[in-house]
């Protein structure tokens, strides 16, 4: 029941606002229909199409609450007459209105009067399915806070009576780089997940890769559009690699990479073309990091990586976008371009950056450079703060085999 309102509930939420134009309200009937599932399905049985099911329960709930509102009649007028009788869809049109939804849905909860902070955070919670923890962990930051930005960011749009649409011209284009964000956060949650028992969580990158697609058709002459689409789909190749059969990660070194998808690959390498021949500057974040993306792409091998080309990138990217987690990951190419000791200087720098003190990354990349210089006994520590640290089931396993195989004395 868990696994399914998760996969479904954006959708929900997504259709049900565009019928009460409200997220918070929207939000509370996906909750409603659940319930009512949880009521019915032992008793009934799960239907064949759980998601059309619920999705079903709450547009009526929806019905139900606008007629109870006095202003019903203009509602009403709004929506069209057609909703005094909605019916559950059918299972082969459940999800016709699916991506215009979502895509609604992420333009109104990343829309400017809420702060940048509170548009990621929202929209995580309603698009990507993730719960306050899970956002908190993502961002770095206490979970309270993440809880007092999504009640405030959803008071706001109420009280302002944000249009649940997908705009056009100047304001879409305002909205546009936080969509990306968004965009790009709820991918990465479903390709690493932040907690949990599975390391993946296919729908959310699914999710993510159709939005950005949808968004190139919808933006042509953007670059970081075609740029983000580029890197998702390159991302995405990796997929069915970057588990074992018993759902265990794969590190990237370890992949067969004969199971990457070449059709995704070729399709990032075709959106990446069109981001740099639409590009009327210096690449974009997103330009370099598909860029990054793609030189892991063209390499068949582990062992035929450019990670000098791949550091350079991420020096250029930490110019252009300065995070904690962008000179982290340059410090692991520079490792292994110039030597572990040349990518422990660079982590060694990062070691007070408050921003890191709970990533549990840190002491595993600083774990794994110094077990490469011999420094055994220091690569332990950090790897068992490292597993301390992992929150997600899979990746602490990782962590605890990667400890266990260090030479002993």
């Amino acid at each position: 029941m868990e696994t399914v309102f998760r996969l479904e509930s954006p959708r929900v939420i997504a259709g049900v606002a565009r019928i009460v134009r409200d997220v918070g309200i929207a939000e509370e009937l996906a909750q409603d229909a659940l319930v009512a599932a949880l009521e019915r399905w032992p008793r009934d049985g799960v239907p064949d199409n759980p998601g059309a099911w619920l999705m079903a329960t709450a547009r009526h709930r929806a019905v139900d609450l606008i007629r109870r509102r006095e202003t019903y009649a203009r509602k009403l007028a709004e929506i069209g007459r057609d909703l005094e009788t909605v019916a559950p869809p059918a299972e082969p049109s459940a999800a016709d209105d699916i991506d215009d939804d979502l895509l609604r849905l992420v333009f109104t909860t990343c829309h400017p009067v809420l702060s940048s902070e509170a548009r990621t955070a929202l929209t995580l919670r309603l698009l990507g399915g993730l719960t306050t923890a899970e956002i908190a962990r993502a961002h770095l930051v206490p979970e309270p806070t993440i809880a007092q930005r999504i009640v405030r960011a959803k008071r706001t749009l109420a009280t302002k009576n944000v249009a649940f649409e997908v705009p056009y011209g100047p304001d879409r284009e305002a909205r546009l780089g936080s969509v990306l964000d968004v965009i790009y956060l709820i991918f990465n949650e479903g390709y690493a997940a932040t907690t949990g028992d599975d390391w993946l969580r296919p729908g959310l990158c699914e999710d993510a890769l159709r939005l950005a697609r949808v968004l190139s058709g919808l933006m042509p002459k953007e670059p970081e559009v075609h740029a983000l689409t580029s890197l998702l789909e390159f991302q995405a190749s990796r997929a069915a690699a970057r588990t074992g059969p018993d759902g265990a990660p794969v590190l990237l070194r370890d992949q067969n990479r004969r199971r990457w998808n070449r059709m995704l690959i070729a399709r990032g390498v075709r959106s990446l073309a069109r981001a740099d021949a639409t590009a009327s500057g210096g690449p974009g974040p997103y330009a370099l990091q598909a860029a990054i993306a793609a030189c892991h792409a063209h390499a068949y091998t582990y062992e035929e990586t450019d990670w000098r080309a791949i550091a350079t990138l991420y020096g250029l990217l930490a110019a252009r976008a300065p995070s904690p987690v962008v000179e982290l990951n340059r410090a692991v190419a520079v490792s292994l371009a110039d030597g572990p000791a040349e990518g422990l200087k660079l982590v060694d720098a990062l070691a007070a950056e408050p921003a890191l003190r709970e990533y549990h990354l840190l002491p595993s990349v600083r774990g794994d450079l110094l077990a490469r210089l011999g420094r055994t006994a220091e690569a332990r520590e950090e790897f068992l703060r490292a597993v301390e640290l992992a929150r997600n089931g899979r990746e602490r396993a990782l962590l605890e085999s990667r400890l266990r195989s260090l030479p002993t004395g």
